[in-house]
């Protein structure tokens, strides 16, 4: 009796019920639909950052904090050890999707070509091609770029990788790359005031002859850097391509290059080293039990070896979620608090119009509790109502936006992917939502339902 009471009063002003109804299914859609937003930018970014950087890497200890500096005199030594104590690892085996050692460098690029003279700071990634392919392919939520096959490097051919599209700008690699809308450098009039110009024609064609672009016709740099002695030390890199990248800052320095490479020149004819061995897991749930048994492997063997996850390497990744999460609950304040005023409203005007009513009932022997129970019961059908009808639509607008092909470029990446809602993938997201705003609509029914309860029957039975 108590709820059929509670869904005829509701008919009874079937306007006002109906705004307040429209009023928390608003709210329902409005928050579904950017969590659902929220949760495909998290899965997108994540697996952006997993597929660049892998989920742990393993550093020499203090490298995170000064290897920066320095990155050689931080190299992991005797590395392919560590490598074979992590994969043959009964625990890790079956967790590890990609494992890789990297290397980290930095010096100066230099284009001696004899047309546009330039040289360039520069910060490296030497890594292996083939398991730099296999981590772009990391997709566990099924939210990332679809990258295909890199042709700009090759585990057959040390030589050659590619560079930032801002440092080929700047090292006038324009032209000899083919890239469209990169505009070349202006001419530099070198010559001092006063000085007369000598011809250095024949030393020009013989630094030309010696630069040479390889058998594909990609231009070459000369890269320079301090071994790990600090001596300085010199490689040639062809560059095959230029790849845009998400960072200004980034984009202008940087190189990524084959890891033999990449030791020759620091290391020279040394013990080879590298900065990082980057673990790339199957399943990012596995990142606290992968971390804490490699610590274990590492103290049991008396290795001087930290590890870190990519959130801690990568603080804009957490500083972009934090961001959204305020977001979230920014708008989700706002609909709470538009629902409440709308119930609160609405109850209060239905209590003023069945004043008489409510006398009468508790003329008959209804007690206070009964007529609180009663407008309680009508607040949270209201709100039962209202949040299902916002989560039907909302399930309709997802399934739209997912059909209707729309792309969009997320935080640190390049290029545009799918834009999805992923509002199936997050039941927590709409249980959540649903039975919060029915509390919310119960409680602000609590506030009117306590007066009607307190009216005193003579007064209310002579209302007019």
């Amino acid at each position: 009796m108590l709820f059929t009471l509670a869904f005829r009063n509701i008919l009874r002003n079937r306007r006002r019920s109906a705004m307040t109804r429209m009023a928390i299914a608003v709210g329902t859609i409005a928050l579904l639909v950017f969590g659902a937003f929220q949760g495909y930018l998290f899965d997108s970014f994540h697996t952006n950052v997993v597929q660049r950087s892998g989920h742990l890497t393993v550093y020499r200890t203090g490298y995170f904090l000064f290897g920066e500096g320095n990155p050689s005199a931080y190299g992991i030594e005797r590395y392919k050890k560590v490598l074979a104590l992590i994969g043959d690892d009964p625990v890790l085996r079956p967790l590890i999707y990609v494992l890789t050692p990297t290397l980290s460098l930095m010096g100066i690029a230099g284009n001696f070509s004899g047309e546009n003279d330039a040289a360039k700071t520069f910060i490296a990634d030497a890594v292996i091609p083939s398991d730099r392919d296999r981590m772009r392919r990391w997709n566990a939520f099924g939210a990332g770029r679809v990258y295909p096959p890199d042709t700009n490097l090759d585990d057959n051919d040390p030589m050659r990788g590619f560079v930032g599209l801002g440092l080929a700008r700047i090292l006038g690699l324009c032209r000899s790359l083919a890239i469209a809308n990169c505009p070349p450098p202006p001419a530099i009039h070198r010559e001092a005031p006063g000085v007369a110009s000598e011809d250095f024609s024949n030393l020009r064609a013989e630094v030309a002859a010696a630069v040479t672009p390889n058998a594909a016709g990609k231009p070459r740099l000369d890269l320079l850097a301090a071994t790990e002695t600090g001596a300085p030390n010199v490689v040639s890199f062809f560059v095959n391509d230029a790849e845009p990248q998400p960072i200004r800052e980034l984009d202008d320095n940087y190189v990524v290059m084959h890891l033999t490479l990449g030791q020759q020149l620091i290391y020279g004819r040394g013990e080879p080293r590298v900065t990082g061995i980057v673990l790339q897991l199957r399943r990012s749930s596995d990142i606290g039990p992968a971390r804490n048994r490699l610590q274990a492997l590492f103290d049991q063997h008396g290795l001087e070896l930290e590890v870190r996850d990519f959130a801690e390497l990568n603080p804009f990744y957490t500083q972009t979620l934090n961001f959204f999460r305020s977001i979230f609950l920014f708008i989700a304040a706002i609909m709470g608090v538009i629902v409440l005023f709308t119930v609160v409203n609405t109850m209060t005007m239905t209590i003023m119009e069945r004043t008489n009513e409510i006398g009468t009932t508790r003329a008959m022997g209804v007690r206070r509790g009964g007529i609180r129970r009663q407008f309680l019961v009508e607040g949270c059908m209201l709100g039962v109502i209202g949040a299902s009808i916002g989560l039907v639509i909302a399930f309709l607008v997802a399934i739209g936006v997912n059909q209707a092909g729309l792309t969009w470029v997320p935080p640190a990446n390049i290029s545009a992917i799918p834009l999805r809602l992923s509002l199936l993938a997050q039941p927590a997201l709409i249980v959540g939502t649903w039975v919060g705003l029915i509390l919310v609509a119960t409680l602000a029914a609590l506030i009117p339902a306590n007066r009607a309860a307190r009216l005193q029957i003579v007064d209310a039975l002579r209302h007019v």
